[in-house]
């Protein structure tokens, strides 16, 4: 070790041996016995003087350049080494990268507001007509890599009408574009958020028909990329889930939710047990009622007012959703009409629910799901920076 640091001519002898011997392995079933074992004398006698205390610099050099000889002699020589090479090692770093997302880490978006505030999806703020300063080209390159911030804004040339929007298309990859009509003129956003004129957001806030006059703004809006986090896929192979986990699982063969694609909530109800959802708001297991002492439920039920009013409001049922929520909404938790009724949990099934209780669908609307459907648990929120970044969340 002590002859590795302090001498350049070992190290660069233990370097061309590793080197030699990778490509003696890479080539082992083409090369002929005979020239396969020239090598691999090459590389014995280049690795004997490199652990031979007692043999000069002099020797070491003349081993290195014997095998350097023998290696270009007797090795195939393939075109374009250089790619190969490099090819070779982003396949490598590809299969790591896969591997780790398959077994430990896997990244993942959050879409929807259905776990805020814990966890917030897309969000958007209409700026038109608001004294909010405008950030530069570099204060919005600044802001969207950190806060994950977007901005967009378009103001009218000449007065119209907004006829409406076509389609977003694809111009390149990973760059969209979507136009839409103000009188003659036809507007262009670049990278267009979803739902930008389209339900269930129409983040624009545009309705066909609205009319400008020009210098007015016809958009002025700041869209926040929903938070990006780690999933933890290795603790659910040794350990259940645990009651408030904020679960991970695929969507996949459970009834009437959207298909192929994965879901996050928090977890409320385990195999075998009895839910209900008390008028109060507090769910009840097994007898037992859930409150702000309980383990991952302290924000949860910190709530104070009506569900419209606070951040957190615990879960609803369908009685209080309706009298509290959007009256255009038939049904806020079917499972759950009143505060006396009781779902009772498959064996091996799991019971979850959004913390944003009024803009969740979740269990309380399609039961329950096997165990063998959770992927993990929530890791880390690693962009963008914000107060959720970071291990952990309550």
């Amino acid at each position: 070790m002590l002859r590795w640091l302090f001498s350049k001519t070992v190290r660069e002898g233990c370097e061309l041996q590793k080197r030699v011997e990778k490509q003696l392995c890479a080539q082992a079933d083409v090369l002929p016995a005979a020239n396969q074992q020239r090598i691999e004398i090459a590389v014995a006698e280049l690795r004997r003087v490199i652990k031979d205390r007692h043999s000069s610099k002099n020797s070491i050099d003349s081993a290195r350049k014997e095998l350097a000889l023998v290696a270009d002699k007797f090795f195939k020589i393939y075109p374009n080494p250089d790619v190969r090479e490099n090819v070779d090692v982003a396949l490598v770093a590809l299969i790591i990268a896969l591997a780790i997302r398959t077994f430990f880490l896997q990244p993942m978006a959050i879409p929807t507001g259905s776990m805020q505030p814990t966890l917030y999806g897309i969000t958007h703020h209409d700026l038109r007509g608001k004294d909010v300063d405008y950030p530069s080209i570099v204060g919005r390159i600044y802001k969207f890599l950190v806060k994950g911030e977007s901005y967009y804004r378009i103001v009218a040339e000449e007065d119209g009408v907004f006829e409406g929007a076509g389609e977003p298309r694809q111009f390149l990859p990973f760059i969209s574009r979507q136009e839409f009509k103000v009188g003659s003129k036809i507007h262009t956003v670049w990278l267009p958020p979803d739902s930008l004129f389209a339900p269930p957001y129409n983040r624009s806030g545009l309705t066909v028909g609205q009319k400008f006059k020009k210098g007015d703004e016809i958009l002025k809006l700041r869209v926040t990329s929903g938070d990006r986090l780690f999933v933890n896929r290795v603790s659910y192979n040794f350990q259940s889930p645990q009651r408030g986990d904020i679960i991970i699982f695929e969507s996949t063969g459970i009834p009437n939710i959207t298909q192929n694609t994965h879901y996050i909530k928090r977890l409320v109800g385990l195999s075998g047990e009895t839910i209900q959802l008390g008028d109060d708001r507090h769910a009840v297991i097994d007898g037992k009622r859930l409150d702000g002492a309980t383990p991952r439920f302290e924000n949860l039920y910190s709530f104070k007012g009506p569900p419209k009013e606070d951040l957190f409001s615990g879960h609803v049922n369908d009685k209080v959703g309706r009298q509290f929520g959007r009256v255009e909404i038939p049904h806020y938790a079917p499972h759950f009409p009143d505060g006396t009724a009781t779902f009772k949990v498959r064996t091996n099934h799991l019971f979850v629910c959004g913390d944003n209780t009024m803009s969740s669908y979740d269990s309380r609307y399609w039961g329950d799901f096997p165990r063998e459907k959770a992927v993990g648990r929530h890791a880390f929120v690693f962009w963008p920076i914000t107060e959720r970044f970071g291990w952990g969340v309550r």
